[in-house]
């Protein structure tokens, strides 16, 4: 597949911590003049409570369901190239759940297909948190009713 052509370049759910420069060199390319990066981390704070820590979770069929966003995003989206990876596991404070990164000729189409990417993949993606926080209570943030 030729860089000019929408792409998938890096799906991935991992354990393990993210690399920002990963994302950067999967969607890079001589073609594209821009890439647009979206970090998502683990803020110290959620709803005016402090946050120690958390976990995230993800549904087997997660990274398949990735993909399925990232085809359609690419679809919707020529000439881009896309990444995205999502952390799972125990994360602290500060540390990096989520990378995407979005490669384009222009920055207008490589800003759209990397806010679309990072929308849907919060919205359909099966992930879920569970925030730990000081006064000791957790609490599920997106998981299943």
């Amino acid at each position: 597949m030729s860089e000019r052509t929408g792409m998938i370049r890096l799906a991935a759910i991992r354990d393990e911590p993210l690399s920002v420069g990963e994302v950067v060199d999967a969607v890079a390319g001589t073609g594209f003049g821009g890439i647009a990066v979206f970090l998502g981390t683990v803020r110290d704070h959620d709803g005016g409570r402090a946050v120690v820590g958390l976990d995230y979770s993800a549904h087997p069929h997660a990274e398949a369901e990735l993909r399925r966003v990232m085809g359609e995003v690419g679809s919707d989206s020529p000439g881009v190239a896309l990444a995205a990876v999502h952390r799972v596991g125990a994360l602290a404070v500060g540390d990096i759940a989520v990378a995407v990164a979005a490669a384009a000729a222009h920055r207008e189409a490589a800003f759209a297909a990397g806010r679309a990417l990072i929308d849907r993949l919060k919205a359909e993606v099966p992930l879920w948190k569970r925030q730990h926080f000081v006064d000791g209570e957790p609490e599920w943030v997106g998981a299943p009713d």
